[in-house]
């Protein structure tokens, strides 16, 4: 018996509770995980490196969240700062991972970025933008990010 056959047998509301739920697993989601918003302006804060919220700093590699910016020591112990806002289509995802020596990567979409901020491959349908990177100034145990 082919399927349009079966399908006729069950009766149409047999055949649409058997259906619906691949129906619903096979729609395309086009609603990524993460959050639009605004690149931060004028940016100019201070961590103290002694402080819990910076211990991830520590470390090479380690990175933390504030003000929307993405403040990693990188693998040869520099502190780097970029715009968690990803110049693609704005999420607040970017994050440093330890891949290709350091990079920015944000998980929506895929987009990779160098230290610098220049883009290190293309996603379709956008123009490569390169993240705002900003100044560090380390005094002492105090790390200032500015604009």
């Amino acid at each position: 018996m082919e399927r349009k056959d079966f399908l006729k047998t069950l009766g149409a509301g047999a055949a649409f509770a058997i259906t619906f739920p691949c129906l619903g697993g096979c729609t395309n989601d086009d609603s990524p995980e993460g959050t639009i918003v605004t690149p931060p302006t004028n940016v100019d804060f201070t961590i103290d490196l002694n402080a819990a919220e910076a211990s991830k700093l520590a470390d090479n590699g380690g990175f933390i969240l504030k003000n929307l910016v993405v403040i990693v020591k990188n693998l040869e112990g520099n502190f780097v700062a970029v715009t968690q806002v990803c110049s693609h289509k704005q999420y607040d995802e970017v994050r440093f991972v330890n891949q290709d020596g350091g990079i920015f990567y944000c998980g929506v979409h895929g987009s990779r970025f160098g230290q610098d901020g220049t883009p290190l491959n293309t996603i379709p349908n956008s123009t490569p933008r390169a993240l705002k990177v900003y100044n560090t100034e380390l005094n002492g145990d105090i790390l200032r990010v500015f604009e």
